[in-house]
């Protein structure tokens, strides 16, 4: 028996079809709708729906649920069509009718809505601790190799020097800009739609304050309305926070693939971390870096995805939404599997310390020369003339040594000031908040 279902049977076909996977796709959802219920419940004994003695049998039952969930034994039984409709028959089955009361004062829209919310919230904060721990393993990496000197290039052309320690940390600045859209994404995502129902309200005195604080949120989504028109658009920004990190980590597992290459031959994999050839005996193969560059890219193409199945609706709830959770729920395992993997094989990388003994890089250090001239009173366009015509006449001989002190350049990272960066973003998303209040709901 469906929830909506009347005195009718619908069409199997048509159950196959508008079911689809949320089968497969709620159990993501299972442990965030039991505490999205409890907190629910716990309201609705406040307001003289339920009684203590209904709200102390459904808690404790709940509670149950919840550690099935937690154990990974939940399931959704076939003829079920949703985890709303599972943890619900759940409660009835052990409570009677008393299971049948924890729906007053809400839709399925605003479970779900809730849901997702809750699950997108943890999902940021174990990606926000994947990111941490890549951000730290490329700060060491670049304190480590700060003094090993490597080209640099515009156009894929030899261009300056660079140095391993600019190179690396070059992306762990570039995670704080991407931490900083987790951040957004998170405090957007971090706002209670529980009370909107349908989409709109409630004839029951609802206390949404109440259950916002017990699930820990920072405030809620107020216009009811514009709850449910949340849904999709949630979705679509915590995207482009992934989209983000994703696209810092494929230009870092390009530039690996590059430098791995023998015709560079800056960093080496150890043998365990490459793939072979079936015909070729000598290849090692960078497979870890081109699937985690092909993942990442397709994980930039998600704010897209979500956005073609969401834009063209008007306001109020549609069944096409049910679609993005198809793209949008495993999303976040792909990405924390990818940062998971770089920040092992940043450990694992070795750099050839030797690159410049290579007489085809001496031309790199042109614009070294030039600036030795210019800083010898020489002006700079002179300087500039005198070493290209050096250069084409062979008589450039370069000087090897650079002397760069300035913010962020070869011979002073900044990546004590980068950490801290980091760090005062991290501590802007207040997690323990939201911590201490599910610890609470989920033992009393």
């Amino acid at each position: 028996m469906k929830l909506w279902q009347k005195n009718f049977e619908i069409n199997s076909e048509i159950e196959r079809y508008t079911v689809g996977r949320d089968r497969e796709l709620d159990t993501f959802l299972a442990e965030h709708d039991v505490m999205g219920s409890m907190a629910h419940i716990t309201m609705l004994e406040s307001i003289g729906l339920l009684t203590k003695d209904e709200l102390t049998a459904l808690m404790r039952e709940l509670r149950d649920i919840l550690k099935m969930a937690q154990r990974g034994d939940f399931i959704i039984e076939k003829g079920i069509e949703d985890v709303h409709s599972q943890v619900e028959l759940m409660l009835t089955r052990r409570l009677g009718d008393v299971g049948k009361k924890i729906h007053s004062g809400r839709s399925r829209n605003d479970q779900v809505l809730l849901d997702l919310k809750l699950f997108t919230r943890r999902q940021l904060q174990h990606v926000v601790d994947d990111v941490e721990q890549l951000f730290e393993e490329l700060i060491q990496q670049s304190n480590r190799y700060k003094n090993v000197l490597m080209p640099g290039y515009t156009h894929l052309q030899v261009a300056m020097p660079s140095s391993f320690g600019l190179w690396l940390g070059a992306y762990a600045e570039s995670l704080c800009d991407d931490m900083l859209f987790l951040q957004a994404a998170y405090r957007m995502t971090n706002r209670n739609p529980l009370g909107s129902a349908a989409g709109y309200g409630s004839s029951f005195p609802l206390n949404r304050q109440m259950t916002t604080d017990l699930l820990g949120f920072d405030s809620m989504n107020y216009n009811v309305v514009y709850a449910q028109m949340g849904r999709g658009k949630m979705e679509r920004n915590v995207a482009f926070a992934i989209a983000s990190v994703a696209g810092t980590i494929a230009k870092l597992a390009f530039d690996a693939c590059l430098f791995n290459s023998q015709n560079f031959a800056f960093i080496k994999l150890p043998n365990e971390c490459t793939t072979g050839s079936s015909i070729m005996p000598h290849k090692k193969n960078p497979d870890v870096f081109e699937l985690t560059r092909a993942k990442c890219n397709k994980l930039q193409a998600l704010p897209q995805q979500v956005m073609l199945i969401m834009n063209n609706l008007p306001s109020g709830y549609f069944r096409d939404l049910q679609i993005i959770k198809e793209v949008f729920l495993p999303a976040f395992e792909e990405l924390r599997d990818c940062i998971q993997m770089t920040t092992y094989i940043i450990n694992k990388i070795r750099v050839n310390e030797h690159i410049l003994d290579d007489p085809r890089y001496d031309l790199m250090f042109s614009v070294e020369e030039v600036n030795r001239l210019a800083a010898s009173g020489m002006p700079f366009r002179d300087a500039y003339k005198k070493v290209g015509l050096d250069i084409e006449a062979g008589q450039f001989t370069p000087q090897k040594e650079v002397h760069h002190t300035h913010e962020g350049s070869i011979g002073n990272l900044c990546n004590e000031r980068i950490q801290a960066l980091m760090k005062s973003i991290i501590a802007d998303f207040n997690f323990e908040r939201v911590k201490t209040a599910e610890t609470k709901l989920a033992q009393e």
